[in-house]
């Protein structure tokens, strides 16, 4: 299991609540199609947080990276339905920072780690 994580900002002017229905529309439609295993997405409490922390968290699940190719060629192959959930999210996000996670031990550290 892999963890793409995407912290975000949105453009002057975009509603919270806009943005979570079009990013709801997009991520079944991704989860449905197959090519992620599930999604979650977080909004930033109170305002609280570091002072680089972003507004929302978007973490979408993909069993391993070849899923998440799939979902990037699914994504990139422009068919209608898929393009217009995609530049209707795309169009609110401001700032954007990504980053892949994944279990900590992963399962073969930790059969080593239990050797020792």
């Amino acid at each position: 299991m892999n963890l793409y994580h995407c912290s975000i900002d949105l453009q002057e002017n975009t509603k919270a609540i806009a943005f979570a229905v079009a990013v709801e529309a997009w991520m079944k439609h991704l989860e449905a199609s197959g090519v992620i295993r599930s999604w979650r997405m977080c909004r930033r409490k109170l305002g609280f947080g570091a002072p680089r922390a972003r507004d929302f968290l978007l973490e979408i699940e993909v069993d391993d990276m070849t899923q998440l190719d799939r979902a990037f060629r699914f994504t990139a192959a422009k068919d209608d339905m898929t393009e217009r959930l995609y530049t209707t999210v795309h169009q609110m996000v401001g700032d954007v920072d990504i980053a892949l996670y994944r279990p900590f031990p992963d399962p073969e550290r930790a059969e080593r780690m239990a050797l020792i």
